[in-house]
């Protein structure tokens, strides 16, 4: 771009800025908001609803969303556009945060407490906090009384009876009371004229803490409510009282925080004695003065976060009871959907400056292992089962779909998701893998040597780490292999597609005939035959359909294509998966000649190189490289068809 562009761009910038910016008494400010005072009269908790809320929500009933009412039932999702494209797979955690704001904005009793956010490491706590921050920060300009520490609302200047004519005129109402040393100055500066004091616009800032305040953990030994609710400047003393407004210096995070929000990280680091100030700020929705000062109006939104160790050992002590009732607790805990899980990963590579090619499958193989190790194990089903239901897949076993109710494996395991391998381990271990790699490209295979090699370093217990590594060496590989065969496989018959229908029409035509009791007429001869049993069942055993329950694969594939048939879908070999699963079995019975396929020998004919070739740009079409083709097309012949 040219020197103009830029000087165009930051010329605009500056005069949208200026346009932002308003000077002038409270009376001209009446003048402005007097169009628009609800604006002007939202508290805190309103602010940020209505922020998180104008990007719009997605409402989704499961009835329309066959893989959603696997997970959720019938319960109606509501997904939050401004979560949308950082938040996965806790979706009931943001509603039930979402419940809170609205609630608190409507000043029911959320508008008095604490939220705080409960998980394990790396679950989310902290990006949310973070989205909350700069949700404020997108927010417009609000108006300020000029000076103000507390960047307290100009309505607070109109006098307590005079509130019930503005409050009728404005069609808002007014809360709070002005700051100590506001006070002052509209007593001793403006001799009580509060229409003549100065009204400022501010913004929302993380970094010059607008608006926005953070409580880190600060040392048990050393704690100084400074930090919360200010201090009293000494270098003063000198000048003025002690109880003088002049010496206070209101910088503490409640301070910053007011009209906006005030974070606690690792809140119960903290001594209890130092979190009394959080009772007041939300019950009394005031806090003290440094020093011997008023007490001061406070509204702000209060968040606090912490890992459950920590939780449970203060909600243990019954003394810290005044604190816990001011607390509305949401767990955050790990996500628990395959593709949910996938789309984190894919969110920070996207992020990142890494460039190398990533194998399909790859991150399904990371994202599995993460799962895996977070699920509780069930005498009713096995993980790999469990991690597919929890992901609103069917499970189908021997062509018909197995029921499995999902609110039952969760009832059973109610602290599911609550400890396990975090986001942050399976991430370290793919960027380990992609720095690692000379190529530029990574494959499953790759990935699950450096998961292991993690996971032997990790210090957890012995059995944990026999559990992980068997997800690892036995379950993810074993899951991984079967993918693999199908996708091979599939490549494999792309060239015999014409095959793969004949046998699928052949197949309906006697399945058909064998349901209905019918004869089937021969093309050539015309000749009416019995369906042929013996090729049905060389399809069906394929996927272990055999005996009593062939006749109802039967019934399930007849009706089936019928239905699709009624709704004017087209109808093909893949229409079924498990008749498709079937035939492509079918077809590839010779697992030698696949296997002489695959392996790159110097007996390889001119057929074998043209249906090995075939096969590789079939994969390359479906995501795969020269390289890791080749890495995953050895794998396949080495371990998937030995004899």
């Amino acid at each position: 771009m040219s020197r103009i562009d830029f000087a165009s761009l930051i010329k605009k910038d500056r005069e949208e800025r200026k346009q932002r910016q308003f000077s002038g008494t409270f009376l001209n400010y009446l003048d402005i908001v007097k169009d628009n005072p609800r604006r002007e009269g939202m508290l805190a908790h309103q602010r940020m609803y209505e922020q998180l809320v104008s990007q719009g929500i997605e409402i989704l009933k499961t009835e329309e969303h066959p893989s959603l009412k696997r997970i959720y039932g019938n319960a109606t999702i509501k997904r939050y556009n401004f979560f949308k494209k950082d938040f996965f797979g806790i979706d009931n955690s943001i509603m039930k945060i979402m419940r809170f704001f609205h609630s608190a904005a409507m000043q029911g009793e959320e508008a008095r407490q604490v939220l705080y956010l409960v998980g394990p490491v790396g679950a989310g706590k902290s990006s949310l906090m973070e989205a909350f921050k700069k949700a404020l920060e997108m927010c417009p300009p609000i108006y300020v009384i000029k000076d103000c520490p507390m960047r307290e609302t100009p309505f607070h200047l109109i006098p307590k009876h005079l509130r019930p004519q503005f409050e009728e005129i404005l069609g808002i109402k007014i809360e709070g009371d002005l700051c100590p040393i506001c006070r002052y100055r509209l007593k001793n500066d403006y001799n009580s004229e509060f229409e003549q004091v100065p009204v400022a616009m501010a913004e929302f800032s993380i970094r010059s803490r607008k608006g926005i305040g953070v409580v880190p953990p600060v040392d048990p030994n050393n704690q100084d409510t400074s930090v919360l609710i200010g201090s009293v400047d000494i270098s003063k003393l000198d000048m003025y009282p002690e109880d003088d407004p002049r010496v206070m210096s209101l910088n503490g995070a409640f301070n910053v925080g007011n009209r906006g929000l005030v974070e606690f990280i690792e809140v119960f680091k903290n001594e209890v004695e130092y979190l009394h100030a959080m009772i007041t700020a939300t019950q009394e929705k005031s806090i003290p003065s440094p020093g011997k000062g008023p007490m001061i109006y406070f509204d702000g939104i209060i968040l606090a976060h912490s890992n459950e160790a920590e939780w449970n050992k203060f909600k243990s002590d019954h003394t810290n009871e005044a604190i816990l009732d001011r607390i509305v607790k949401i767990e955050v805990p790990y996500c628990l959907e395959l593709d949910e899980e996938v789309k984190i990963y894919s969110k920070l590579l996207r992020n990142s400056y890494f460039k190398a090619h990533i194998a399909p499958h790859t991150i399904e193989i990371a994202s599995m292992f993460a799962i895996l190790t977070r699920l509780t194990p069930s005498a009713k089903v096995d993980p790999l089962t469990k991690l597919k239901i929890y992901n609103g897949e069917e499970i189908v076993e021997k062509g018909s779909t197995k029921k499995i109710d999902i609110f039952e494996l969760r009832d059973e395991a109610p602290r599911e998701g609550m400890q396990g391998i975090s986001t942050r381990f399976i991430m370290k271990a793919i960027d380990t893998t992609l720095s690692e790699s000379e190529s530029d490209c990574i494959s499953p295979l790759a990935i699950i040597d450096t998961l292991i090699k993690a996971t032997k370093e990790l210090t957890i217990t012995e059995e944990d780490k026999k559990r992980y590594l068997g997800f690892l060496q036995d379950t993810i590989k074993k899951e991984y292999n079967r993918l693999l065969e199908k996708e091979v496989t599939g490549a494999f018959i792309h060239g015999y597609k014409e095959q793969a229908e004949s046998l699928f029409n052949n197949y309906l035509d006697h399945a058909e005939a064998f349901v209905n009791s019918t004869k089937i007429k021969d093309n050539n001869t015309g000749e009416e035959l019995d369906p042929d049993v013996v090729f049905l069942q060389a399809i069906e055993e394929h996927i272990g359909v055999t005996g009593t329950a062939a006749l109802g694969f039967r019934q399930d594939v007849t009706s089936y294509m019928f239905s699709m048939l009624r709704s004017n879908s087209k109808i093909d070999y893949t229409s079924y998966e498990p008749l498709k699963e079937a035939i492509e079995k079918k077809l590839t019975t010779s697992v030698k000649e696949l296997s002489r396929v695959i392996t790159k020998t110097r007996v390889r004919d001119g057929e074998q190189a043209g249906k090995y070739n075939a096969m590789v740009e079939e994969m390359k079409q479906n995501g795969y490289c020269d390289h890791c083709c080749n890495v995953v097309l050895k794998y396949a012949a080495n371990n998937l068809w030995k004899d």
